[in-house]
């Protein structure tokens, strides 16, 4: 039970790190217009769609990234469980 809630945890970590990271790429001054050339509104849905599918694939990722600490996690706690089982039984029984 405690191996998910770290895996878990290790993927909530990474969600807020990328998340984190994201908010860092906007410039400071998010909330004021500068002067210069207006993006057409035909043209920013395209660059949202690019943001979307980066973002999707960057969770895909973690999502693959967890299912693969989760199952390292498993197997490190089914060894350690067998060797803490081997180390109690005498070693007559194993045979």
């Amino acid at each position: 039970m405690l191996h998910r809630s770290m895996a878990s945890s290790g993927y909530l970590k990474a969600v807020m790190l990328l998340l984190a990271v994201q908010l860092l790429s906007f410039s400071p001054g998010f909330g004021e217009q500068e002067t210069g050339t207006v993006i057409p509104a035909e043209s920013r849905p395209c660059v949202d769609c690019h943001a979307f599918e980066f973002m999707q694939r960057a969770l895909q990722d973690l999502k693959k990234t967890a299912f693969n600490l989760d199952a390292q996690t498993e197997t490190l706690v089914l060894r350690a469980e067998r060797r803490a089982l081997c180390e109690c039984m005498p070693t007559n029984t194993l045979h």
